[in-house]
């Protein structure tokens, strides 16, 4: 039987991952469990198995007294010199106590002890394992919908995509293997509740950190991330290597990296931007694809003032005004776009203290905001018109 127990136990730790030293102190709890149920009282009883061999033995102390009151832990003066000549009045007496005496119940209440200590320790583990990987990404299997909500399959256990964390005009079927971004692993009594989203922003970085191997050794950082999920994200990214190019990284080999991502999305427009300390140039950056003729960016006040040409004001601001949103998020500036003719008739160039050169060029601003204008300037006459509002 010993044997047996031993490569019961390996199996066990082999199957559900839990230690051999645990299951084998849920054995010895359930024999003290059953001791307690059969003789009323277990403070005085050891057990002991060897992790090795399987052997187990179960002992009883009683304290050597002149009258006693509680057999359970006490024996007479007498009892014990039969046992052993030696003993007196305070000493302890070590006897066995034989585990196949025990009854019925008492025996089934340890089996319960030990399957219940498994449970528990399968519990913690699963629990464990999940709550490193919250705030990651996982693959997981589309199983059913209850409700609005979504149960997905992450092997050993199940993950639920609440109705508020789906992407709207996404639809799956059963069996499907989709990735989801770990939201929240809480702890029950029926083990883990998993939580996943398919619209945290920082699924899209995580896809990103999984695609581009530069993003995930760390030579291009994803400095910030805007996202409308299922229509539109922006995301800023930069270099600290000033060989590697972050947005051509990012993008890959005729869009390859990028268009995974973006295949995973189901369709997700995604604008890779570039990151910079400066943040008129980095404003500028998050407009795109608007061309951009000046920004004056005020960092205290965190408010910036952007001068588009007029034929780009629809484009920098976007269908239902998602492009500029989306660059007030990812730069976390307010953002107030104005188109030139706008933008004279306001007086805004001399309030701004900017030349108004013929070329869009402006060089002449106050010391307290940061500035941006685009170099190659623009030539209206020249424009051929094949331009459209942002999708």
């Amino acid at each position: 039987m010993n044997k047996e127990l031993i490569e019961a136990l390996d199996l066990l730790e082999k199957e559900k991952n839990i230690s051999k030293a645990t299951l084998i102190e849920a054995i010895e709890n359930s024999l003290l469990t059953a001791c307690k149920n059969h003789f009323g009282k277990a403070d005085n009883v050891k057990v002991t198995v060897n992790p090795d061999t399987g052997d187990f033995s179960v002992t009883g102390e009683k304290v050597v007294v002149e009258t006693v009151e509680d057999p359970v832990l006490q024996i007479s003066l007498a009892e014990a010199r039969m046992k052993d000549p030696r003993k007196d009045i305070g000493d302890i007496v070590t006897f066995p106590i034989e585990s196949k005496s025990f009854g019925r119940i008492a025996t089934q209440n340890a089996k319960n002890v030990i399957l219940q200590k498994i449970r528990e320790e399968e519990r913690t583990m699963q629990f464990n394992e999940w709550y490193r990987k919250e705030k990651d990404i996982v693959t997981g299997i589309v199983q059913r919908n209850f409700g609005r909500n979504i149960s997905i399959n992450l092997g050993r256990v199940d993950a639920v995509l609440s109705e508020a964390e789906q992407v709207k005009g996404e639809n799956f079927r059963p069996t499907e293997r989709i990735k989801v971004y770990v939201l929240e692993v809480k702890d029950t009594p029926k083990g883990p509740r998993i939580s996943v989203s398919r619209t945290h922003p920082d699924l899209v970085k995580q896809l990103f950190e999984e695609e581009v191997a530069e993003v995930k050794d760390g030579t291009v950082e994803i400095r910030s991330i805007a996202r409308e999920a299922g229509s539109r994200t922006k995301i800023a990214v930069s270099s600290n290597d000033a060989n590697v190019d972050p947005v051509g990284s990012c993008v890959g080999m005729n869009g390859s990296r990028v268009n995974a991502i973006v295949n995973e999305l189901h369709g997700e427009k995604i604008d890779i931007v570039t990151w910079d300390e400066n943040p008129a140039l980095f404003i500028e950056n998050a407009l795109s694809p608007a061309k951009v003729i000046c920004v004056a960016a005020d960092e205290e006040g965190r408010e910036a003032q952007v001068i588009v040409p007029d034929y780009q004001l629809s484009l920098a601001i976007g269908k239902e005004g998602q492009n500029a949103r989306l660059a007030a998020k990812l730069t976390g500036y307010k953002i107030d776009i104005k188109s030139e003719t706008q933008a004279r008739e306001m007086g805004l160039f001399e309030q701004m203290g900017i030349d108004d050169q013929e070329e869009g060029v402006y060089e002449d601003f106050p010391a307290d905001f940061e500035f941006s204008a685009s170099e190659d300037g623009y030539d209206p006459e020249n424009y051929d018109g094949d331009h459209q509002e942002q999708e």
